[in-house]
C-alpha cells in the first residue's frame, strides 16, 4: 500500500529530527559525555521512531477504512506490521 505523501510529511518531519538527534548522540559519545545524559537522549530517539513508525500504520489504517478498495493489505497484515513494533 503506498501512503498519500503530503499526510506522510509530518513522518518525515519527525524523521529529520529523529536523524538530527541521532547525529547529537553520536556527538556527546564522542565528547565522552555523561552515560545518564547519553541514555536519556537514545530513550527520545527510540520514542520519536515509535511514533513515527505508528503514525505510519495509523495513515495505513485510515487509508484502508475510507478506501478498501485501493488497499492491498488485509486486516492481518495490518496487525503484524503493528504488532512488529511492540
Amino acid at each position: 500500500m503506498e501512503l498519500d505523501l503530503t499526510e506522510m510529511q509530518a513522518v518525515v518531519k519527525r524523521l529529520k529530527r529523529a536523524q538530527g538527534q541521532i547525529g547529537g548522540i553520536l556527538k556527546m559519545i564522542e565528547d565522552g559525555r555523561d552515560c545518564q545524559d547519553i541514555v536519556t537522549q537514545l530513550a527520545a530517539v527510540s520514542k520519536a521512531l515509535d511514533r513515527a513508525g505508528f503514525a505510519v500504520i495509523a495513515l495505513g489504517l485510515r487509508q484502508c477504512i475510507t478506501n478498501p478498495e485501493a488497499g492491498s493489505m488485509d486486516v492481518e497484515s495490518m496487525e503484524k506490521l503493528f504488532l512488529s513494533l511492540a
